[in-house]
């Protein structure tokens, strides 16, 4: 196994504005549940000291989860508030052969990104590729 793809510093990988913003026109996010104040893209955002896991989500939301071991629980978590009519956009890493991708994100709709993003202020472009999953509240 390649394992530099999954090595970082952080999991957390701040999301380029620019993406954000594209993605903002179109969807007009209410609420960042993975944020930092530093890096919040809402101005209803939830930190790590808030658990966004444990919050009631509601309205249009953009999720960059913590890319580590839990992100699985944050793309579940993205899942279950759509079944409650809250629309949910994830910025993810392409990662297709996970659980997470099979459970959850095949019941979105997946868009995978050309090339590699460069995250926050970063010098090099991640090393990995990523991807968009929307679920649409109230789903079947």
């Amino acid at each position: 196994m390649n394992t530099v793809h999954f090595l970082s510093q952080t999991p957390e990988w701040e999301t380029p504005q620019y993406l954000f913003d594209q993605l903002n026109i179109v969807y007009h996010f209410t609420l960042d549940p993975c944020a930092t104040v530093q890096n919040a893209k809402c101005a209803h955002f939830f930190t790590k000291e808030h658990n966004g896991l444990l919050q009631m989500w509601d309205g249009v939301a953009f999720m960059n989860p913590p890319y580590g071991r839990e992100i699985g629980k944050w793309v579940r978590k993205a899942y279950e508030a759509s079944l409650e009519g809250v629309t949910v956009v994830c910025l993810l890493p392409a990662r297709t052969v996970t659980r997470w991708f099979h459970d959850y994100c095949l019941k979105g709709k997946i868009t995978f990104l050309r090339g590699r993003l460069k995250f926050g202020t970063a010098r090099n472009s991640a090393p990995f590729p990523s991807m968009l999953v929307e679920f649409t509240g109230r789903q079947s």
